[in-house]
């Protein structure tokens, strides 16, 4: 026997030991490494509209949040008589003339169900339950589309169905066509978009005013107009009304003041909408 070769093999055998101790130390306190898939299943998840995506949901949170007098779908079906209003305030309106269901397409808000209010021009509007003493911050809202240039989409009157002796706080579409948001305190306060909107497409206007705010014009999410020094309105007590009331007398009014064309989703809020609020609805809508 070699005596030499017996120590080498064994501190070969001692090295080879502690190796193998060293690796199972490392494997004992080091992250792992390991390769492996997996699959997860949420047996409740569901796919679908968010509320935000709809006029209904965005409107609505607003309603609320803001504090709406009333908000409109207008999505009744014919011959209805009372347009239900889904603010909260219970606050329903009633149809004057008339009202007749249709199914334009395309659609203002088209994630949400129902048809669209088409107004004949010449009988149709739309009357709140409730009268109002002198508004001085407020928004309106509404979706419309006509080919005609002239007509009251919605403004506040002395009367709640007759021809109002006092009216203002309206928006009307002029005989260019263009939207005109105006109030009176001793003297028409108006502001009127640059462009025209009797092309028969949709679109989306609100007005707002206060007394820090002045008056604001937006269209189809955007602001159209606006005068800072414009902040209040005339005192009087009155009523909400879409589709119809007297405007004559005002900038570009058309003979006519009956609104011509189809309208969803209506709302008349006591505060300011952020432009946020507006890109918001408007979105919403599209």
């Amino acid at each position: 026997m070699n005596p030499g070769r017996l120590r080498d093999g064994k501190v070969l055998a001692l090295l080879l030991v502690v190796a193998l101790a060293v690796v199972l130390l490392v494997n004992q306190f080091a992250p792992t490494r390991s390769g492996f898939s997996a699959k997860v299943t949420n047996g409740s998840n569901s796919a679908g509209t968010a509320a935000s995506n709809t006029c209904t949901g965005a409107v609505g949170f607003d309603a609320t949040a803001s504090n709406a007098l009333f908000a409109y779908k207008l999505t009744e079906p014919s011959g209805s008589t009372t347009a239900a209003d889904f603010s909260g305030k219970g606050a329903n309106g009633t149809y004057q003339g008339g009202m007749t269901a249709s199914t334009p397409s395309p659609i203002a808000c088209p994630r949400d169900p129902g048809t669209a209010w088409l107004l004949d021009g010449a009988s149709d509007f739309l009357s709140t339950p409730a009268a109002q003493r002198n508004p001085v911050t407020f928004s309106e809202e509404v979706w419309f589309r006509t080919s005609v240039a002239g007509g009251l989409l919605i403004g506040f009157g002395g009367s709640q169905v007759t021809v109002s002796g006092q009216h203002d706080r309206q928006i009307y579409l002029n005989t260019n066509g263009q939207l005109v948001f105006g109030a009176y305190n001793g003297a028409t306060q108006v502001v009127t978009s640059p462009k025209s909107y009797n092309d028969g497409a949709w679109h989306h206007v609100v007005s707002t005013m206060s007394a820090t705010t002045g008056m604001r014009l937006y269209v189809d999410g955007a602001l159209v107009a606006s005068n800072a020094n414009y902040t209040a309105p005339e005192n009087y007590t009155g009523y909400w009304r879409i589709g119809y009331d007297t405007i004559s007398g005002w900038p570009g009014a058309p003979a006519n003041p009956y609104f011509t064309g189809s309208m969803r989703f209506a709302a008349v809020y006591n505060s300011v909408l952020t432009a946020a609020q507006v890109s918001s609805h408007y979105a919403a809508g599209r």
